[in-house]
């Protein structure tokens, strides 16, 4: 028996989805054991400032890559949405099992929606991406940063802080919490974060034995999918200072990879979209990427970044 160590954040959603990968390699490899190794990182330290002030999404990963590349752990699961486009040297994003929910999840304390929630109602979300888009359908409305873990956010919002509040509906699912939501926002309305809903398996690239083993937890509908995503992230050399959002669909047959891309100005006046289809992940990701900057992109990342 040998011993497999997962490095985990210690927030209830990420101990559960980590639990969960466990469950699926235990069942297919029953004579390891697996241990898991917590790691506090500095976005779970820093919770009263915006990601976009603080450094972005290498906040949740970057102590865990640490953890793997000192071979304290030889693998993470993380929430794909917070981890950059670019990987530490050495590591890989191994597999991806079946995506959940990409959709955002709208929470409100009366139990009215979007659209007809009162003017000016206070609303809580972290994530510029959803502030933008947002403020295009309502921009009346007071949006605040919230931070903190699904019960921390959503206790803010029964304490009145807010009257409604945006999560990832993924998250909510996954601590069976369905129950809380209002209402989805289809992507029409508020396009998902690049891997929202995907978890990615993060290990050592010349760990070829564990390869082996995550490879038969992939889910190939998703990992074509989160290429595509990570591929339009990755030109556009996105972060959280800068409104970006991606979601891909992979026909069943999996010959064609579907990808829309938003990049926006934090007040959602200027919102830019572009959408391609083809057969490479990578490619569509890239042209979606062109387009976009074609479309004057370049010029809203640039203000963001100075801003």
């Amino acid at each position: 028996m040998s011993k497999i160590r997962v490095a985990s954040r210690t927030s209830a959603l990420a101990m559960t989805q980590t639990k969960w990968v466990i469950a699926r390699l235990q069942e297919l490899s029953p004579d390891n054991e697996f241990d898991i190794v917590p790691v506090v990182t500095k976005g779970d330290k820093i919770v009263d400032v915006t990601l976009s002030k603080v450094g972005g999404k290498g906040l949740f990963v970057s102590e865990i890559e640490e953890t793997i590349l000192s071979k304290s752990a030889d693998l993470a699961v993380h929430s794909l949405k917070d981890v950059p486009a670019e990987l530490a040297p050495g590591l890989t994003l191994s597999a991806f099992p079946v995506r959940a929910d990409a959709r955002d999840a709208w929470i409100s304390k009366t139990g009215e929606d979007l659209r007809s929630i009162r003017q000016g109602a206070r609303v809580g979300t972290s994530s510029l991406r959803r502030v933008a888009q947002l403020r295009r359908v309502r921009p009346d409305l007071d949006i605040a940063s919230i931070r903190g873990n699904i019960d921390t956010r959503l206790r803010k919002m029964r304490d009145g802080e807010f009257d409604a509040i945006v999560l990832a509906a993924a998250g909510l699912q996954r601590m069976g919490w369905e129950h809380e939501i209002t209402a989805y926002l289809e992507p029409e309305m508020c396009l998902p974060a690049v891997g929202q809903g995907i978890l990615g398996i993060e290990c050592r690239a010349d760990d070829t034995e564990l390869l082996g083993l995550l490879s038969q937890i992939n889910d190939e509908l998703t990992h074509l999918a989160a290429i595509a995503e990570r591929s339009l992230l990755f030109s556009l050399n996105g972060s959280c200072q800068v409104p970006i959002a991606g979601y891909a669909v992979v026909s069943g047959d999996k010959s064609t990879v579907r990808l829309r891309g938003l990049v926006a100005s934090v007040d959602g006046h200027t919102m830019l979209t572009a959408e391609h289809e083809g057969s490479d992940p990578v490619q569509v990701g890239l042209k979606v990427a062109a387009d976009l900057r074609e479309h004057g992109a370049d010029v809203l990342l640039a203000q963001e970044q100075t801003d």
